[in-house]
């Protein structure tokens, strides 16, 4: 029997919650309620949670808060849940680790779709680590780094594992096997969150900022390994094996039509 997806609500608003718990249950999903931080955590500690929807703004803990303590130990996939204009939350929280966010007030319908889309990459990844137990793990290597995306696992030039977020991975993986290539920043967002990008949305441009640090942090100069294409979007510089071929005759700008990087 299919286990049905258990989503935590983590909001001070009574009103949403409960809306929220009514329109997620009634489209098959499981749904468990947090007022705070403390409930949160309660939750948590009782149950098996596969998604977590987290409010920024509440009082005593914020939502910015709570995803960094649950970014320090956990890896399940955070939505958040901003104030409409408050642009400089969203980029904090993808910062530090949320896997994707919405705008207060937001369509019950749109929240649900990210749900889905979200639940759906994390499904793929366990079933990638299943596949590698079976088969040899692919690896690709490019400037003395090991990238194994079914082990979900990057190794930097003196061997050590490099810590991402699975949004991180999935935006490095999706470079690495397109590598010389330019990719737009709607490219990028379709391929890896599988979503069009709305307007002002700087979620790739919040990722690539933090690749490139920890790749820098990991080996000096690796920063380059990821280059903005003015006026395209964003390119992985380094020669890869293992990387998938073009198609003959693929254009190597997957979208010359990209906003200016």
């Amino acid at each position: 029997m299919e286990r049905t997806p258990h989503i935590l609500v983590v909001d001070d608003d009574r009103e949403i919650r409960n809306l929220l718990s009514k329109f997620l249950t009634k489209n098959g999903l499981r749904v468990s309620l947090a007022a705070d931080g403390r409930e949160m955590r309660r939750v948590l500690a009782e149950a098996k949670i596969d998604l977590i929807v987290l409010d920024i703004m509440m009082p005593g803990e914020s939502g910015l808060t709570l995803c960094g303590q649950l970014r320090a130990t956990s890896s399940t996939p955070i939505l958040m849940l901003t104030a409409v204009g408050e642009e400089t939350d969203r980029i904090i929280g993808l910062e530090m680790g949320a896997d994707d966010y919405m705008p207060k007030p937001f369509n019950p319908r749109e929240l649900l779709a990210r749900i889905r889309a979200i639940l759906r990459r994390t499904e793929d990844r366990a079933a990638a680590v299943v596949a590698a137990e079976a088969e040899s793990d692919p690896v690709f290597a490019f400037d003395g780094w090991q990238l194994q995306p079914a082990r979900r696992q990057l190794l930097d030039p003196a061997g050590q594992p490099v810590d991402l977020t699975g949004g991180e991975f999935d935006l490095l993986v999706t470079l690495v096997e397109r590598p010389q290539r330019v990719l737009s920043r709607d490219r990028l967002l379709d391929l890896t969150k599988g979503r069009a990008a709305s307007l002002f949305d700087r979620s790739i441009d919040v990722q690539i900022g933090r690749l490139r640090r920890k790749l820098e942090n990991a080996a000096a100069g690796s920063g380059g390994l990821i280059a903005t294409v003015r006026g395209g979007g964003y390119m992985f510089t380094a020669a890869v094996t293992g990387a998938k071929q073009s198609a003959r005759g693929e254009s190597r700008v997957e979208d010359e039509a990209g906003e200016e990087a």
